[in-house]
């Protein structure tokens, strides 16, 4: 398998060195005392993937009560600190003993650290435990030991918000942010996976460009919406909770950002490969004809048409506390949980109110406007089936159909009827609640549309139309036709929910999307303003990784936000410019947005949730929780 070149040559020979050594005396020496060149430092050195890029890197332990001497660990030999502090014998504390001594009290004896090449910046750092309180003074001791001892610059690099909040004491002291070295990387794997298809290089993705489900992207950035694809390639970061990202998880398919993707994929354009992302690096292959012959059986194996489940007999207009997990066969998954999540009383947690409308009366509608046949007609057309233009264009017919039919009088009559009495008002958001949208091993976020903000009547009975139209998007009719759901029996309700507008807002999962050993860990992506962009992943959001076990922050990367989104008075939302601070979340909303995480997860059984969240002013708010599908 033909590794393409990710990294630059140099980096490569520090790897070599690093790895071919290991069998040689870095495997008896326990530790250094100095390290006066590149291949004193491989002696002792391994190199990690998980970040999506070789890093190199060494532990060291400074002891304070041995005039701070300093020992750079055979880090292969000893995988942690304690392992070489107790195996030198230098100190026999074990467990939370050694934990509190040495990570969180200020008169620790040693001081314990990683000493990497950070290789998308090509510089060195030095750096700590997220959750380690280290004061400023012993940042810089440790700065000082390590100028005298190491043959090249090292800069601090600051892995939480305390340590962030440490920088004003530091002086001059060189440092090195993640958010620095996040714009360099020139490979960052979205989801891990392995899949056989025709590479599709798109410059200008638009509505003529034609995708089909057997072809790996190369695009400039995360799209909005895409339907079922082999894999995703894309030329600028994005966070990996952008809708797009999730989806291409719950497919299985290998997806990732790779820097200068357009140049580097060029020569497979139309070609078939099998393209692999790994946690280090991507591994592609031009495909064998045994490859395509396996893949066509696959094809053929494509399993019968799902129907979703769906209750057509209730009527009620029903409140999120009048809902319970179970009400999903009414009113759709996002409006019954919510609904679970409201009735759980999380303390500090707010559900804003609203109100469903089921979906019998999208089934209603269709009949009043003699919606049927043409639906059935569109369906069966061999030519919307075998012509994607075509189909495109049917879809867009039909959007445009619905949202110009009439509403039932006395539906509107009630709706309008509570918007005034529940609201007063206060704008509204207006969302779809369908029942295919977490469906077992299908993702629906994203495929189906939300109206923010809507303040006037007559717009309220426009939006919810937009919302009924929304299931015959393109991409949501692609997306299903290529899971074998039953376009047929799809059914949207519509959740009508008091907006808040939003001081910060963004999306968690209850699982570390990096890292599955990390047991418990939240991932939250963050930004100012209201969190439609995160979702759509178009700008960095801030993401930040929390382990509830030892309550340690780590900042991956900070907010690139150069605007936020707000509410307009005149109804909508407009885009406003913002700047200085690009904090978005502070230590404490990280810890309360993660026990409300824990929560929710226990709500729905233990299984990981996908959760989009506000705060509003010190409030938080929790406005979506999804099954969590991470592929395969």
């Amino acid at each position: 398998m033909r590794l393409l070149k990710v990294f630059p040559a140099s980096l490569l020979l520090i790897i070599c060195c690093a790895v071919g050594t290991a069998a040689q005396a870095g495997d008896e020496v326990k530790s250094l005392p100095a390290i006066g060149s590149q291949a004193e430092f491989d002696r002792v050195a391994r190199v990690n993937t998980d970040t999506g890029y070789p890093l190199p890197h060494a532990l060291f332990v400074v002891d304070r009560q041995d005039a701070n001497k300093i020992y750079y660990v055979n880090s292969r030999r000893y995988r942690f600190h304690r392992d070489f502090v107790n195996g030198t014998y230098l100190s026999l504390d074990r467990g939370q003993d050694f934990f509190d001594k040495n990570y969180l009290r200020a008169d620790r004896r040693f001081i314990l650290g990683t000493l990497a090449y950070q290789t998308p910046l090509k510089r060195w750092t030095f750096e700590f435990w997220e959750g380690d309180t280290i004061p400023a003074e012993q940042v810089k001791l440790v700065a000082g030991v390590i100028g005298q001892t190491f043959f090249a610059p090292v800069a601090f690099k600051a892995n939480s918000l305390r340590q962030e909040e440490l920088a004003s004491q530091l002086g001059d002291l060189p440092r090195v942010s993640q958010s620095e070295i996040t714009r360099e990387q020139e490979y960052v794997p979205l989801n891990l996976a392995r899949g056989i298809g025709r590479v599709h290089v798109i410059k200008n993705l638009d509505e003529h460009v034609e995708i089909g489900e057997n072809e790996i992207l190369v695009l400039e950035d995360a799209p909005l919406h895409l339907p079922p694809v082999a894999g995703i390639i894309t030329s600028k970061p994005s966070t990996p909770l952008a809708h797009i990202n999730l989806l291409a998880k719950s497919w299985g398919v290998p997806n990732a950002y790779v820097k200068n993707a357009f140049e580097l994929f060029k020569a497979y354009d139309t070609r078939w490969i099998i393209f692999e992302t790994k946690p280090g690096g991507y591994a592609v292959k031009f495909a064998d004809n045994s490859a395509l012959s396996e893949y066509q059986k696959r094809v053929r194996e494509r399993r019968d048409l799902m129907s979703p489940r769906f209750d057509l007999s209730v009527r009620r207009l029903a409140s999120l506390s009048a809902q319970r997990a179970r009400s999903v066969v009414a009113y759709g998954a996002k409006s019954a949980n919510l609904g679970a999540v409201l009735n759980a009383r999380i303390p500090g947690v707010v559900v804003p109110h609203g109100f469903t409308i089921p979906f019998y009366y999208y089934g209603q509608f269709v009949k009043q406007n003699k919606l049927e046949d043409a639906i059935y007609e569109m369906l069966d057309d061999q030519r919307f089936v075998h012509d994607p233009a075509y189909r495109r264009e049917r879809l867009k017919r039909m959007r445009e159909t619905i949202q110009n039919g009439k509403l039932d009088e006395s539906l509107r009559r009630e709706v309008v009827r509570r918007f005034r009495a529940e609201f007063k008002g206060r704008g509204v958001f207006v969302r779809s609640s369908t029942n295919t949208e977490d469906l077992p091993n299908f993702n629906g976020a994203g495929l189906y549309n939300t109206v923010p903000n809507v303040t006037d009547e007559d717009k309220l009975v426009e939006a919810i139309k937009n919302v009924w139209s929304s299931i015959w998007n393109f991409e949501a009719y692609e997306a299903r036709e290529r899971a074998g759901i039953d376009h047929a029996k799809v059914y949207p309700a519509v959740l009508i929910q008091e907006g808040v507008n939003a001081d910060s807002a963004g999306v968690l999962i209850t699982t570390d999307p990096y890292d599955r050993a990390n047991s418990g860990g939240v991932y939250i992506s963050a930004k100012r303003g209201l969190g439609i962009k995160v979702v759509e992943g178009k700008r960095v959001a801030e993401q930040i990784i929390y382990s509830p076990r030892s309550q340690a922050v780590r900042i991956l990367t900070r907010s690139e936000e150069d605007s936020l989104l707000t509410f307009d008075e005149r109804g909508g939302v407009k885009e406003i410019p913002i700047t200085g601070d690009r904090l978005v979340l502070t230590d404490d909303t990280i810890r309360r947005l993660a026990r409300a995480a824990t929560r929710i997860k226990e709500i729905f059984g233990g299984r990981e949730q996908d959760i989009e969240w506000v705060f509003r002013g010190n409030q938080l708010y929790i406005v979506q929780s999804r099954p969590y599908i991470a592929g395969s």
